[in-house]
């Protein structure tokens, strides 16, 4: 076996008096595709920074082979000091690098070289960062949230490159489909500690949940070890006699294990405050159309939102998304055409730029709104400083102004803020920006519960395959198609994926303006498919859920026939009996019911994929 090119054993760091790594061992070899996976704020990022050597360590030992070359791409890259975006791209290069590949990949980024880094947006800036690590073909890739700020043709365009490159590749990133179509290996950073699995991101949530199961299973064993221990310590006779003090401090060594073995954070509550019932109708739009000057966004678009439908958003950047939320909401007046808003309409939203967050707001005043210590969700006062921890905020954090926070606690404050409003319509425009993937699995279980109607703008395509029942794609030219289900689903009746125009130069500071696609001849375009059949999210959810129900019932039905069936029992309490009557019959036909809902979902489901 190859030694590995870069080696972190052990390696141990603490900030601000917190320990943050304590035992994290990473190994990358030549050619490997891991990913880095954690909840926010366990230190991926800072383990990363120790591989790339830009950060030092407390303890524990780092090692890299002399010839290797490693790249770094920080989540924030700074392009400050360098007068274009061809210049901070070449500067990454080494002696033997191809200098024509920096041009290149800039271009395939649509990016043109000569644009001033300071006027350059994120999605942007991420781009020239990437031109500049991918340029040199390094041995060791090390790439922190690669996919922020991209839309899903530079998403794609991503993976097909990494995919054929030969270098080692170490990625952190909240896109599940990223990492499940690239990484070959997967390394858990979980409380300050590293676990590997020698499988890729699609075995990893499956692997993870078999060790916390096995792990709350040792707690608890070691929970009735430490009680026993500390009933001998009040009430053992012989407590104090000396022979007995290494039993007294096998005790003290199995609290102090037990408390390095806690969970840490808990899980995000997530719980959206409904309104009242809307109207059927939602939202109706007719030939509807908007332009700024020669730009055509909308043309001629019609639809029809229903309560209850989630509807996904997707298109290249600078596409329009945003603008048709605005459309459809009415916060924007279309050129031509109407948009109807159906009757009793409640909405929240969750704003892209979280342009709503002052940074000088304190975290307490943006959840309230200022001159108050409670939060009103579903009817019910809760104080703020609980609302907070469902969010993992500590109550210590609620005066922090807001521009102190990193990107996942603002995400989670997003989150908090538009939940809390009762609501009946949620738009959410990139939801998923900053989130851990636990906070994600939390918001998609949220959203497939909520009773309201979703519009959504993601470049996400695992999100909007769980989540979406339709999805409105951006064609080109104004034109916005609507396709049954979510992302995978679009993909196979368009035949292909999202596609941004061309931007191509033929040298640094010469500007082509991006022209729309242009459409297909009639005779050239395929013949639609029909829509793929697929289970909606609330019959997955119950395929997933039934089987447990139909267990728990028929334990309780066992239960309680088993008490019916003494003999005396009606001669002792009739009252109880008579109860225990009654829940037995209701428990018998809520499981004659939930057998029947199992056998015809499970009977569509076959037949769907038959």
């Amino acid at each position: 076996m190859a030694p590995p090119l870069l080696l972190l054993q052990n390696v141990s760091l603490t900030l601000g008096g917190k320990p943050l790594l304590e035992a994290a061992d990473l190994s990358v070899s030549a050619g490997e595709r891991l990913c880095l996976v954690g909840r926010n704020g366990s230190g991926k990022s800072t383990l990363l920074k120790i591989a790339a050597g830009l950060l030092e360590h407390d303890g524990g030992a780092r090692f890299m082979q002399p010839d290797a070359n490693v790249r770094y791409l920080p989540q924030e890259p700074d392009l400050t000091g360098y007068p274009t975006a061809l210049a901070y791209v070449e500067a990454g290069l080494g002696p033997a690098d191809d200098p024509h590949r920096a041009l290149i990949l800039l271009n395939e980024l649509g990016l043109q070289g000569g644009e001033d880094p300071a006027k350059l947006s994120g999605g942007e800036a991420r781009r020239a960062a990437l031109a500049r690590v991918l340029a040199p073909e390094p041995d060791i890739l090390l790439l922190d949230e690669p996919t922020n700020h991209l839309d899903l043709p530079a998403i794609e365009w991503l993976e097909a490159e990494l995919r054929g490159l030969r270098s080692a590749l170490v990625i952190i990133s909240h896109d599940r489909r990223f990492l499940q179509n690239l990484s070959r290996k997967t390394v858990w950073l979980d409380r300050g500690r590293t676990r590997t699995l020698d499988r890729g991101f699609a075995e990893f949530e499956a692997w993870r949940d078999r060790e916390l199961e096995e792990e709350e299973r040792q707690q608890h064993k070691m929970d009735r070890k430490i009680v026993a221990e500390e009933h001998w310590l009040r009430y053992g006779v012989t407590a104090r006699r000396k022979r007995n003090q290494k039993r007294l401090a096998g005790l003290h060594t199995m609290r102090a294990d037990r408390r390095a073995r806690s969970f840490g954070p808990g899980a995000v509550k997530l719980v959206a405050s409904e309104g009242k019932v809307s109207g059927k109708l939602v939202i109706e739009a007719d030939a509807v159309s908007k332009s700024y000057g020669d730009r055509v966004i909308v043309t001629d678009f019609s639809t029809r939102i229903l309560r209850g439908d989630r509807l996904g958003i997707i298109g290249a950047n600078g596409a329009g998304k945003t603008t048709l939320i605005s459309l459809l909401t009415g916060a924007l007046p279309p050129d031509e055409g109407k948009v109807k808003l159906g009757a009793s309409l409640e909405m929240a939203t969750l704003d892209q730029g979280r342009a709503s967050l002052h940074p000088e707001t304190i975290l307490k005043d943006a959840l309230t709104g200022g001159g108050s210590d409670f939060v009103e969700i579903n009817g019910e006062r809760k104080h703020v400083i609980g609302y907070m921890k469902d969010f993992l905020f500590a109550p210590e954090q609620a005066r922090t102004p807001i521009g102190r926070l990193s990107g996942g606690e603002r995400g989670r404050l997003m989150l908090a803020r538009a939940l809390a409003r009762p609501s009946n319509l949620l738009v959410l425009d990139e939801p998923t920006n900053d989130l851990d993937l636990e906070t994600l699995d939390l918001l998609q279980e949220m959203l497939c519960d909520y009773n309201g109607t979703l519009l959504i703008v993601s470049h996400d395509r695992d999100f909007l395959d769980r989540v979406t029942t339709s999805v409105l794609m951006a064609e080109g030219g104004g034109r916005w198609v609507e396709y049954a289900g979510g992302y995978s689903d679009m993909v196979a009746q368009r035949g292909a994926g999202v596609s941004a125009a061309p931007i191509l130069t033929a040298g640094p500071g010469k500007s082509k303006a991006a022209q729309p696609e242009k459409p297909m001849p009639e005779q050239a375009k395929p013949a639609p498919k029909a829509a793929k059949a697929r289970l909606s999210f609330h019959e997955k959810h119950a395929l997933d859920t039934l089987p447990r129900r139909i267990k728990d019932l028929s334990e309780l039905k066992a239960k309680l026939q088993r008490a019916l069936d003494d003999p005396e029992f009606y001669a002792r309490d009739p009252t109880k009996f008579s109860a225990l009557s009654q829940a037995f019959a209701k428990a018998e036909s809520e499981l004659a019911a939930a057998e029947d809902d199992w056998l015809a979902l499970e009977l569509r489901r076959e037949e769907i994929e038959g």
